[in-house]
């Protein structure tokens, strides 16, 4: 079996776990404001449970979660501190022998799974705040989410120039199983895959969709990269909400979580990622660590 790096699994519950306190519209962002310690423990215990990247928390500092106002305000700051605070779990980590790294979130800048809303000259500059207040603190840059190609041109070009490797993960559609692999805009993943080549992006991810669309489109993926002569890093991390119609944003509310995806069911699911091509497996919303351990101690690499 291929060697395959542990990602870290979805903030949201773990950072309730930890006793924040997630509402709307603020999100995970206000675990920032409140719950500090929280975030830090939430990397913690990840990285405990085995997993070898940590991405900052950052994802809800945006005007979509803050309003314009509050972002303009405190949007560096509480970029800053997702930064610090992801940088100090992972120093930690590797104090006790482990790989740690962090991965700085470039999130959908004006909203998740919602591509038609998205406005490049708005994304450019919300970008611009979060990579400046992350560049210190992270080893590289994770384009969380994407849902359409021109989210991923607009995300990658705000990391151009600044020396760390860019991996770009996409949002799959997953209301529709009897459809090619196609991005929340109804892009073909093919599409995807070549234009992450072309970004020189260091891997190509697919991201908080459920489990059943993934190998589609690793197949795709990685034959798509191969028939252009490139290869580059594949990976998933699906969400373990339980499928029903989304005519809204993601995280408007607490989505309920299938019963079906404990961490046995979810590795069962990783295996057949790892089988079509995949070297980085991790979990995003709902899937917490205690999946990430069982995750690790079967597909994990060696230390």
């Amino acid at each position: 079996m291929a060697e395959v790096t542990i990602l870290d699994g979805g903030l949201s519950r773990e950072l309730v776990r930890f006793g924040a306190e997630l509402k709307q519209p603020e999100w995970s962002a206000g675990a920032l404001m409140t719950h500090p310690r929280a975030v830090k423990d939430a990397h913690q215990a990840f990285f405990d449970a085995g997993a070898a990247i940590a991405t900052t928390a950052n994802y809800a500092v945006v005007p979509f979660h803050l309003g314009a106002e509050v972002f303009k305000q405190r949007g560096l700051e509480l970029t800053q501190l997702s930064g610090k605070l992801a940088r100090e779990a992972a120093d930690a980590a590797i104090a006790r022998g482990q790989n740690a790294r962090v991965a700085g979130c470039l999130p959908p800048a004006c909203g998740s799974y919602i591509p038609h809303a998205f406005d490049p000259q708005a994304a450019s500059q919300i970008l611009q705040v979060l990579v400046q207040g992350l560049l210190p603190h992270v080893d590289l840059w994770l384009a969380e989410t994407m849902s359409s190609l021109q989210e991923m041109r607009v995300t990658a070009q705000a990391a151009d120039g600044t020396g760390k490797p860019l991996w770009i993960a996409c949002s799959l559609r997953d209301d529709r199983t009897d459809l090619p692999p196609q991005l929340r805009s109804g892009e073909d993943v093919r599409d995807a895959a070549k234009l992450a080549a072309d970004l020189g992006a260091g891997a190509l991810l697919f991201n908080c969709s459920l489990p059943e669309v993934m190998e589609d489109a690793l197949h795709v993926a990685r034959d798509t990269l191969a028939a252009k002569g490139h290869s580059m890093p594949l990976g998933v991390y699906a969400n373990g909400f339980a499928p029903e119609p989304r005519a809204g944003a993601a995280n408007e509310s607490l989505s309920a979580l299938r019963g079906d995806l404990d961490p046995p069911a979810y590795l069962r699911w990783a295996e057949t990622w790892v089988a079509a091509g995949a070297s980085l497996i991790g979990g995003c919303c709902g899937i917490g660590s205690a999946h990430i351990a069982q995750l690790r101690a079967h597909l994990g690499a060696p230390d």
